[in-house]
């Protein structure tokens, strides 16, 4: 493989009320980059949290997105652009405050999309993360 892939699973075996068969990861390092799978507020291992709270369900995304960029060999100062997706305008507030409070003085940059849905209906955001480890921390 042309780069280093982590946390592979296939799809099939996370949606299985689906008819999928995707072989996916968690974590691509390519060189100095690192891109994460979409984080929700689901844990690690699956399970969901913060049903019908947008805050919990962001700040979950962000102790994954934390755990990953670091499994990675990154950390959350690395972070250089985010796309946040959430469901509702009403919890613009709520998911940016949790996410700000772990990316308090990274500074990256920003996209927020207003949308109809995420793969679970009990998700309500989503957050896609792109890092870049600084030549000679990594």
């Amino acid at each position: 493989m042309a780069h280093t892939r982590l946390r592979k699973f296939n799809t099939r075996e996370t949606y299985p009320e689906q008819k999928l068969d995707n072989d996916l990861c968690m974590v691509v390092r390519a060189g100095n980059h690192i891109f994460l799978r979409g984080q929700v507020g689901q844990t690690l291992d699956g399970r969901t949290v913060g049903v019908g709270d947008p805050g919990a369900q962001a700040d979950q995304a962000m102790r994954n997105v934390k755990q990953l960029l670091e499994e990675a060999g990154s950390k959350l100062d690395h972070i250089c652009k985010i796309t946040v997706y959430i469901t509702d305008r009403a919890y613009r507030e709520p998911v940016y405050q949790a996410i700000g409070t772990w990316l308090k003085g990274v500074f990256p940059c920003s996209t927020g999309l207003i949308i109809n849905g995420l793969a679970r209906p009990e998700w309500v955001m989503e957050i896609d993360v792109q890092a870049v480890i600084p030549e000679g921390e990594g």
